[in-house]
């Protein structure tokens, strides 16, 4: 019987795995996981640590058991000491000390992504926190319940350090953001989009401090302050948002990786070395705005990534269609959505780009309640017309539109396809002339 051997059982761990036991019986299924629990929504965590969601139960939808009845052999907090691709040999050690040699016919790598923790004096104090794991966000909910956190210090303002602001918030506490760059999400929104969520967190009570590098930690032996090149802060508790990096321990002398140091893989999910696949944050991705390989660390990608490798594993054919890194965020009440390229990013990356920017009623004018504007921009590359990426920003729900740039993107299509683009109307939804066609309309 082949064996099939993943390492890593979280959201692209669980997608192969569920991938193979459904769909391919008759195989052998062994994982490995050096956590005490599988499936952990992190996406989720910030609502849990704000009191928006009453339990943390609704962020798991997988376990240990449900996958064993399936017919999988599953070790939880099982460290894997090394990997013999020549003699296909996984060693591994249990929390007990038992030791494992599994030899495997494919391994798949599903080891995600680590935190990226600066080398900074203090760093070691208590109450500097991580959020990345479910025992993260339980043991700062935990503190929180304590009542000595009156003031918390988040260090990254992409879209985790953003959710946690507003979380913080929720819990009552003094929030103070900060950033090397000079705005929040720059890495998803042009600032045009960035100035409007800036301008939300403050008049929310988030102190900001953009363009500032932390420089130490202070405290006996909690920390109680915060340096920065340009200032200091007092705080009871210092939340590290700033990034995360591609886990590559396992075979990263072996395995060909990506400048990042992710490890590089075809479309099929395949390394560099025979029946070895690396799936989600630890791997990279196609990205069709680019028309490259690329890095983006999003549970969206590890899913379908699982999957891919999940039927090449198992002797079915398939390659990825290359992803746009769709993303979005909602930040008391205000929803900003993109997908591909920004116009800054496109430009980054040589392109001769150019945006087309329109902003209007979400509803007919004469829809007096529940109508709100809607700000769209839309990135093309202006010699070939190609859409490269879009941007919506507004406090109506507007995410579904951005599916259809999505696959705009992927299949390539010009901004002048959109501009007579078959788009209903009804008052209750849109305007005759929505800000999607006007938008393209307005398209040099």
């Amino acid at each position: 019987m082949e064996k099939i051997v993943v390492i890593g059982a979280n959201h692209a761990g669980t997608a192969t795995l569920n991938t193979i036991l459904d769909q391919y019986p008759g195989k052998e299924v062994i994982a490995f996981d050096r956590n005490s629990n599988i499936s952990f929504l992190g996406c989720g965590m910030a609502l849990w640590i704000g009191n928006q969601i009453s339990s943390s139960d609704g962020l798991f939808y997988s376990n240990k058991e449900t996958l064993e009845k399936k017919g999988a052999e599953i070790y939880m907090e099982t460290e894997i000491e090394k990997v013999d691709f020549e003699k296909k040999v996984v060693y591994a050690e249990g929390k007990n000390g038992q030791k494992y040699e599994q030899p495997y016919d494919k391994l798949i790598l599903a080891t995600g992504s680590l935190p990226i923790v600066p080398p900074i004096e203090g760093i070691n104090l208590e109450n500097v926190q991580l959020v990345k794991l479910f025992q993260n966000a339980q043991e700062v909910i935990d503190k929180l319940k304590d009542g000595d956190i009156k003031h918390v210090t988040v260090v990254g303002a992409g879209y985790i350090g953003v959710e946690l602001a507003e979380a913080f918030k929720r819990n009552g506490c003094k929030v103070t953001m900060i950033d090397c760059a000079d705005t929040c999400l720059s890495g998803y929104f042009d600032p045009e989009f960035t100035e409007r969520m800036k301008d939300r967190l403050e008049k929310n009570g988030v102190q900001l401090a953009f363009g500032e590098t932390v420089q130490k930690l202070i405290g006996d032996t909690k920390v109680k302050k915060v340096v920065t090149d340009k200032g200091e802060y007092d705080t009871d508790m210092v939340v590290l948002a700033i990034g995360f990096r591609p886990n590559n321990g396992i075979g990263k002398d072996k395995l060909e990786l990506y400048h990042n140091g992710a490890y590089l893989v075809n479309r099929a999910q395949e390394t560099s070395v025979k029946d070895v696949y690396a799936i989600g944050d630890c791997a990279t991705v196609y990205d069709n705005a680019l028309q490259d390989v690329n890095y983006i660390a999003l549970a969206t990608n590890a899913v379908r990534s699982g999957i891919i490798a999940a039927h090449n594993a198992c002797g079915t054919k398939l390659e990825t269609v290359g992803v746009q890194g769709s993303n979005a965020i909602s930040i008391w009440g205000l929803h900003m959505i993109s997908t591909g390229l920004t116009l800054t990013k496109a430009r980054r990356f040589n392109y001769d780009a150019a945006a087309t920017d329109f902003e209007d009623y979400q509803k007919a004018l004469f829809v007096e309640s529940g109508n709100y504007k809607v700000k769209i921009r839309i990135v093309y590359d202006k010699k070939t017309r190609v859409i490269l990426g879009a941007q919506l920003c507004s406090d109506y729900d507007v995410s579904m539109a951005i599916h259809m740039f999505s696959l705009a993107i992927q299949e390539q299509v010009t901004i002048d396809k959109l501009k007579l683009l078959d788009i209903f109307f009804l008052p209750h939804f849109n305007q005759p002339y929505n800000y999607i066609t006007m938008a393209a309309l307005s398209a040099e």
